[in-house]
């Protein structure tokens, strides 16, 4: 017996080789400085802002080189799937406008692509065709320890103060004889296939990582698992080893956390002589908590969550905006000087990232996004926000969808001026912010004058029923009201009022003041002359009438 009857029985029925399945995925037809990227998220949970960092730049290196963005989803870790999370992973990326040139959407039937299938689990076959391969050449081995055993060396490596992992003398499977190794198969003993390791823990080798440089790591030597035994699906390292060789993958954009598995994936492509890809290790996102810094936590930060920023109605714009900030420290200034570029036509250097941690700033974000939706139409704030209520607020889209115009006119409220109003940070809260435009939101026992005299707020309500003119322009609705301020002994210029408070009962201010509170409930709104254009003369006199009767 040999290593190919004990192939030959691991794996009965393969008949294709690697060099067929590299027959199926031909090298792409891409210009020479194209980049070929994958968001490869593992569906044990929802997507967070470390994964959509990675994400972003995935997508800028794609598009701005004319290459390939594609999403691969790597669900190998089945006792680990939570359900739901690939369903999210795609509404994320429909939702940030990020849609992946190739993709399979199992629940949708949908897949689009030459080097399908991009689902890992589908892909059992070619991983196995890999292994099988390793196990004919001698570079791969049946290991029988149980998990008690693996259990015990690992107790005792960490007792002794050594390197955790199956190598060297532990690794007492790697040269069981052929026959024995069949005869323990066929017996039906359980098994996991590993790598029979090469490396040398004290001989170190040179990787260039763009975003960190040349470093120099130790080989691997520890016998890692390559195929699990229950459900003869690979590892993590084997499939992304497989993948990205057969999908042609040439950067590699994955968080700092996983420069330890540098060695392995070093010796697993070294084994099978492919080129590696080019690697990316971007830094943690941290945060700001009072006088420390620290790693953002999904437990611990609500914005760690990407269904935070849906939620709360940041413009998908804003927030990749944000991203981009803090993926490379030349953005704001390449920002400045391209206003109206997209985020894609921005030239990422990996070199420019922070190799102490990206500190995501929420006040940022709302900062950014305040200048985003200011810049807006009002066309286009009233379909953000309408999107938004569909989902979140149901209620209010119906008023929307029932006062499309009218809404809209609210929202262009000092927005087609040089320096346009900045009131909005998401759409969430834009309802809190103008409900008192609505007769169906519009509370008249928030109205409080009790800073007010009430005859005096009873006398100016009415006196100004007599003077409004509704086709008047702003400069000549200001006049009238000073007009007025003269006949009620208010000063009309805060000047006088300003010098000679005793010579009067208020100043034009305190009369404006009572307008805005009797038709808004508060003391600072945007334009008033505005406000009062939009809601029309019947809702003014209506809401007049009910204040000076209350």
């Amino acid at each position: 017996m040999n290593r190919q009857d004990l192939a030959d029985l691991i794996f009965p029925g393969l008949t294709k080789t690697i060099a067929d399945y590299e027959a199926m995925y031909p090298e792409r037809n891409l210009g020479e400085n194209a980049r070929v990227t994958r968001f490869a998220p593992s569906p044990t949970g929802f997507m967070h802002i470390g994964h959509m960092l990675g994400c972003v730049i995935d997508y800028v290196l794609a598009k701005k080189s004319d290459g390939v963005f594609y999403l691969r989803n790597e669900d190998t870790d089945t006792s680990r799937t939570v359900e739901g999370a690939v369903e999210y992973i795609r509404h994320v990326l429909e939702h940030y406008h990020m849609e992946p040139e190739e993709y399979e959407y199992r629940d949708l039937e949908k897949t689009k692509g030459n080097y399908a299938p991009y689902i890992q689990s589908e892909r059992k076959e070619i991983y196995q065709t890999f292994i099988k391969h390793l196990i004919i050449e001698g570079k791969a081995y049946p290991c029988f320890l149980t998990q008690e055993e693996m259990d015990s060396i690992r107790e005792g490596q960490a007792r002794d103060k050594r390197r955790i992992g199956i190598y060297g003398r532990y690794a007492k499977y790697r040269d069981l004889p052929v026959e024995e190794a069949i005869e323990r198969i066929k017996n039906g003993e359980s098994y996991t296939i590993r790598l029979k390791s090469s490396g040398d823990f004290n001989r170190k080798f040179k990787f260039n990582d763009l975003a960190n440089g040349e470093m120099e790591l130790p080989e691997n030597d520890i016998d890692i698992p390559i195929m699990k035994s229950k459900d003869g699906l690979p590892t993590y390292h084997f499939a992304h080893l497989v993948d990205d060789h057969l999908m042609h993958t040439t950067h590699v954009v994955r968080g700092q956390e996983w420069i330890s598995s540098i060695p392995v994936h070093y010796e697993l492509f070294k084994t099978f002589g492919f080129k590696m890809p080019k690697y990316i290790h971007i830094p943690l996102i941290l945060k700001k908590d009072g006088d420390t810094i620290r790693k953002i936590s999904k437990r611990l930060d609500p914005e760690a969550r990407m269904t935070y920023y849906e939620e709360k109605g940041y413009p998908y714009l804003a927030v990749i905006e944000a991203i981009m900030t803090i993926a490379n420290s030349n953005y704001e200034a390449w920002r400045e000087g391209h206003p109206d570029a997209h985020f894609t036509e921005f030239e990422f250097s990996p070199k420019k990232m922070s190799s102490s941690g990206a500190l995501f700033d929420l006040d940022k974000l709302d900062n950014i996004s305040k200048n985003y939706i200011s810049r807006l139409t009002k066309e286009e704030v009233y379909a953000g926000v309408l999107s938004w209520s569909k989902i979140y607020d149901e209620e209010f889209s119906e008023i929307l969808e029932k006062y499309k115009e009218y809404s809209m006119a609210i929202y262009n409220i000092e927005r087609e001026q040089k320096k346009p109003r900045k009131d909005y940070t998401y759409y969430s809260e834009i309802k809190d912010k103008t409900w008192y435009m609505y007769e169906e939101y519009f509370d008249y026992s928030k109205v409080d004058f009790s800073a007010y005299d009430v005859e005096e707020v009873k006398t100016i309500l009415m006196k100004y029923k007599e003077i409004y003119n509704e086709n008047d322009s702003q400069e000549e609705w200001f006049n009238r009201i000073k007009e007025m301020c003269d006949v009620l002994g208010y000063a009309s210029d805060r000047k006088d009022y300003n010098n000679n408070p005793e010579n009067y009962k208020g100043s034009v201010v305190d009369v404006t003041n009572i307008l805005r509170i009797a038709l808004t409930s508060l003391t600072t709104t945007p334009d008033l002359y505005s406000i009062m254009q939009i809601l029309g003369k019947e809702k003014i006199f209506a809401r007049f009438d009910k204040m000076i009767a209350k």
